[in-house]
């Protein structure tokens, strides 16, 4: 006996064959590639990759003595360093388009009220990711730089090396920004029903001592930063509750899905 198909369900008959999505995830994926590409040829003529440098290095150089610089202590670091800030900026201005493509390639699968959830995310989410990113370059890294160069001695002259710079300015916008992604997280989790609401904010306690640690494992040894990337956590873990009351109670599935 052949079964059929639930014809309340709006996906029935709708699968495709594997092939097929692997071909899907590559054509969005080069798009996606595309787009980051045209991005870093755009930001290599104007303002180019040494002016991008300049800006990400300046709440760094605001803060060291006058007339020091970074040095540079590998031979291509000065080509190649400019090139991955440039990379970088790409991706960033590129990433509501990728995500907009990775939104498409799981629509198809996705019933019209996760839809309508996914959308608000996506924008979301990147916005979120940005604000990290800006709040971590405008406010931490000047708090930062400044405390530290208090504890330096007299008798020392800063001369941070630009990879390093490079490397520590990767960490920390991944961390802010991945942080500030705090409410998409409980949003999804109570979403998906692996968590309630009300056991979101039974785990208030704990969430505030997991943000600290966290905070002190990836910030840097200084309690300015550390501060400064777990008090965010904790707002945006309420802010979290709030909105997953809000999304549970508006994306309901209709009563005939």
């Amino acid at each position: 006996m052949s079964a059929t198909p639930n014809p309340e369900d709006e996906l029935a008959g709708t699968e495709q064959p594997f092939v097929s999505h692997l071909v899907e995830l590559r054509d969005r994926l080069i798009r996606a590639f595309i787009a980051v590409a045209i991005m870093f040829g755009v930001l290599s003529f104007w303002p180019g990759p040494s002016h991008l440098y300049d800006l990400l290095a300046q709440p760094l150089v605001a803060n060291l003595p006058e007339g020091t610089k970074l040095i540079a202590t590998n031979v291509i670091s000065p080509f190649l360093v400019p090139l991955k800030i440039t990379l970088l900026a790409a991706f960033m201005v590129a990433l509501p388009y990728v995500l907009y493509q990775v939104w498409a390639f799981v629509a198809p699968g996705l019933y019209s009220h996760e839809k309508r959830l996914v959308v608000p995310l996506v924008v979301s989410s990147t916005l979120l990711f940005l604000g990290g990113v800006a709040f971590c370059y405008f406010f931490v890294f000047g708090q930062v730089f400044k405390f530290i160069q208090g504890f330096a001695p007299k008798s020392i002259t800063p001369a941070p090396d630009i990879e390093a710079y490079l490397s520590f300015v990767m960490t920390m916008f991944i961390a802010f920004g991945a942080a500030f992604e705090v409410p998409i997280a409980v949003v999804v989790l109570a979403r998906m029903g692996l968590v309630t609401v009300a056991k979101l904010r039974e785990f208030r306690g704990y969430f505030i001592v997991v943000a600290f640690i966290i905070a002190a494992v990836i910030t840097p040894p200084d309690i300015v930063s550390q501060l400064a990337l777990a008090i965010p956590m904790c707002l945006l873990y309420e802010v979290g509750i709030l909105s997953a009351g809000m999304f549970i109670k508006h994306t309901q599935p209709p009563k005939d899905e």
